[in-house]
């Protein structure tokens, strides 16, 4: 797994800020987040954040736009610590208009937009509760897209393959 991709997959997972800054000294000592397991286009990465008695999971997928290598996300599903609640927590680079947030189509449908709620050095963050009726679509479904906009007028589709959500979905602890 890339460094990159393994600071995106921590971040997901809430690690600390010192790791959120970059990799730094102390954030090195840290026990990297370890792929679990596989399941189609996505992987469950767990890893146990500062201060957390538990190991926390999530289900991950990192993808590029197929015509614009510079602009690309990280998709993850997770339950909270609590188990009572299900996050849909999507990274975009900086540079994307927040005010129109991030569309997302799956299968052609459009299914809405969640808006952004936090930005950090290597991106931004629009996350959403993942009530049961979206659940159920995105485990039905082939491929979602997720749109962000570089102005009110361009957006940027990214699909993201659907295969192996539902397995992968159903295996995270």
């Amino acid at each position: 797994m890339k460094i990159r991709t393994l600071v995106h997959a921590l971040k997901l997972l809430g690690i600390s800020a010192a790791l959120a800054a970059g990799l730094g000294g102390a954030a090195k000592a840290q026990t990297p987040g370890t792929v679990k397991s596989n399941h189609g286009a996505w992987s469950i990465i767990c890893d146990t954040p500062a201060g957390a008695n538990s190991e926390q999971c999530a289900l991950m997928q990192n993808v590029i736009a197929e015509d614009r290598p510079e602009v690309g996300l990280s998709v993850a599903i997770l339950k909270t610590a609590d188990r009572k609640a299900r996050i849909l927590r999507v990274l975009a680079p900086l540079g994307v208009l927040l005010p129109n947030g991030l569309g997302l189509n799956v299968d052609g449908k459009d299914i809405g937009r969640a808006y952004f709620v936090r930005c950090f050095s290597d991106g931004c963050y629009a996350e959403v509760v993942l009530e049961d009726e979206l659940l159920k679509t995105l485990r039905a479904g082939s491929t979602a897209t997720f749109i962000v906009f570089q102005s009110p007028e361009e957006g940027i589709g990214i699909p993201v393959d659907l295969t192996g959500l539902a397995e992968g979905y159903d295996a995270l602890p």
